[in-house]
């Protein structure tokens, strides 16, 4: 009987050994399991996070070259001569104008400025006197007119004229010059010297801009 015992205490030491080890090893291969599952969900929200980054980058690189796109489309138009193009519907500027110059003998003689549009390019007149120069002492034309004219579209074929006369005194004096100064506005950055022959320079005036020639002969000043 004590064999019997010795045997069986033995034989149950040993499946204790036995269950003990199988726990140890139940219990490391869940741990890997787990192991391995958390690392599998990393590396895919890495991946994740990664073409996330493609597809952010990318459409950043989208957008930039719609702006790139859209800011050449904008900038279409005719060359300005400085090295730029003309934007369609701006303001005129000086540089944005074919200008021309003939001399009428009506309302005592005077100078027709002649305004157009370069080619590619629409923009607007301002509702605004023509600013006209004479000389470098700063000289320049008063109103003709009552009251400003509206805004004129230029492009599509229409044409701006104003009407400068010179002098509008009648004793003699005055400067003698060849040309002229024209600008849009006051604050024009490019205005343009237009030739005209010599005329003489007293007190001058120039009418709005008009879309019909007739329209822009400057009757009055001082003296008339």
């Amino acid at each position: 009987m004590l064999i019997n015992r010795s045997r069986i205490r033995t034989f149950a030491g040993a499946s204790l050994l036995v269950t003990a080890a199988m726990f140890a090893t139940a219990c490391q291969s869940d741990e890997d399991t787990s192991s391995g599952s958390s690392d599998s969900s990393a590396s895919a929200e890495a991946t994740t996070g990664a073409d996330t980054g493609k597809d952010n980058a990318s459409g950043s690189e989208a957008g930039s070259s719609d702006g790139k796109d859209k800011g050449s489309q904008d900038g279409s138009g005719a060359d300005t001569g400085n090295g730029e193009r003309g934007k369609v519907g701006q303001a005129c500027g000086a540089n944005d104008i074919s200008w021309s110059t003939r001399s009428e003998t009506q309302a005592g003689g005077y100078i027709l400025v002649i305004a157009k549009a370069k080619p590619g390019i629409t923009c607007t007149l301002p509702a605004a006197l023509p600013t006209v120069a004479f000389g470098s002492d700063g000289t320049e034309a008063g109103p003709a007119e009552q009251a400003v004219g509206p805004a004129i579209t230029l492009g599509k074929g229409t044409t701006a004229y104003a009407g400068v006369n010179p002098k509008t005194t009648k004793e003699n004096g005055g400067k003698e010059l060849d040309s002229i100064i024209v600008g849009i506005g006051d604050e024009d950055p490019n205005p343009v010297s237009l030739p005209v022959g010599t005329i003489t320079v007293d007190e001058p005036i120039v009418t709005n801009w008009h879309t019909s020639a007739a329209d822009a002969v400057p009757f009055g000043g001082t003296d008339q």
